[in-house]
């Protein structure tokens, strides 16, 4: 399949300087972005080896596409919406392969934005359901891809949408090679930081849907979800969370300069393989046991006994945590997942 970002803008030999909207950006929020963006531009247009202009072109053809694409709607990046587009094909080209993509996979992508990693996934062979809330980039990435029956656009708020019926309605269509629908989807994304905790919590409960989960997160928040040490300032429920779901695996590191407009903050890439249901730790209900452990965390250092009096009386929790096999004066922050888990039941069992 030829790669559709050759497409939007033929590459001329000599760089040329190009800024966002009908002139430069001298001044304003995205002034600096903007001569940030030229510069990478003229930096990797520099004359270097054969293989080297070879990838270099690669780069070249995202900036150009995404440029391109931001000038055809007269659009910035809208701060509230956590838009930060990839300059960088190598990195989505990484991305995707972190997420191992195959021919007929079905893939969901949170926030196409103006559809560069779209354009890699589909050269993947892939099946992709683009889901943006931003009205004016759905109807970029839809006038994009309208030649290909390959990728649907949807425009919504992820958070708020019924995932499981569109991709029940996406996967009518997908076959792989063989001509078999794929059992299980992935999500290959990259997301808007300020929406990755809430996507996280709504996408690894699917594990009966979805094989695996490759997010581009804000650096802190990737370090943070895939080390679940105790003991740690960091450790917190969502730690317990993904990992009831989950196997994390922090893959790679995304600098800031891949991005435009630039993040105060580095990135990184996040596997999620999510567990099936018949795996998940053996609670009673789930629901009940994040309850417990949200409770739990509330006095972070203070002793379980004391978090946890509104279920049961500090002399019952005491008798829980031995009977779980830990000490009387446990913390939060002191117990791993199976800790947790033997602790739940063994309320359960006192209740």
């Amino acid at each position: 399949m030829p790669c559709l970002l050759h497409s939007l803008l033929p590459l001329s030999s000599t760089p040329k300087p190009l800024l966002l909207a009908n002139s430069s950006v001298t001044s304003g929020p995205f002034a600096a972005d903007s001569q940030r963006l030229l510069s990478f531009h003229t930096v990797t247009a520099v004359s270097k080896t054969k293989s080297e202009t070879r990838i270099n072109k690669k780069a070249e053809d995202d900036y150009h596409a995404t440029l391109k694409a931001l000038n055809s709607k007269g659009r910035f990046p809208r701060k509230s919406l956590g838009q930060h587009y990839m300059l960088n094909s190598e990195v989505n080209d990484q991305l995707v392969a972190a997420a191992d993509v195959q021919e007929g996979d079905l893939v969901v992508e949170i926030g196409p934005g103006t559809g560069s990693l779209t354009n890699v996934l589909v050269n993947s062979g892939a099946t992709v359901l683009a889901i943006e809330k931003d009205p004016y980039m759905a109807a970029l990435v839809t006038e994009r891809f309208s030649s290909l029956d390959g990728v649907k656009v949807l425009q919504e708020d992820f958070t708020k949408c019924h995932i499981r019926s569109h991709l029940s309605t996406v996967s009518q269509s997908g076959r792989n090679s063989s001509g078999v629908k794929p059992q299980y989807a992935k999500v290959v994304s990259n997301l808007p930081f300020n929406i990755s905790t809430e996507v996280i919590k709504q996408l690894l409960p699917m594990g009966d849907i979805f094989s695996e989960v490759i997010l581009l997160l804000q650096e802190e928040a990737a370090v943070r979800m895939v080390d679940s040490s105790l003991r740690s300032s960091e450790y917190r429920p969502i730690n317990i969370f993904i990992n009831f779901y989950s196997e994390p695996e922090y893959k790679f590191k995304v600098p800031r300069t891949n991005f435009f407009p630039q993040p105060k903050v580095d990135a990184a890439v996040v596997s999620f393989r999510l567990k099936q249901p018949v795996d998940y730790p053996p609670v009673s209900s789930a629901k009940s046991f994040f309850s417990m452990v949200n409770c739990a965390f509330n006095g972070k250092r203070k002793m379980l006994r004391k978090t946890l009096q509104h279920i049961c009386s500090p002399p019952e929790i005491e008798e829980a945590l031995v009977s779980a096999g830990l000490p009387s004066t446990s913390r939060p922050e002191e117990l791993a997942l199976d800790d947790f888990v033997r602790l739940h039941n063994s309320i359960i069992v006192k209740a």
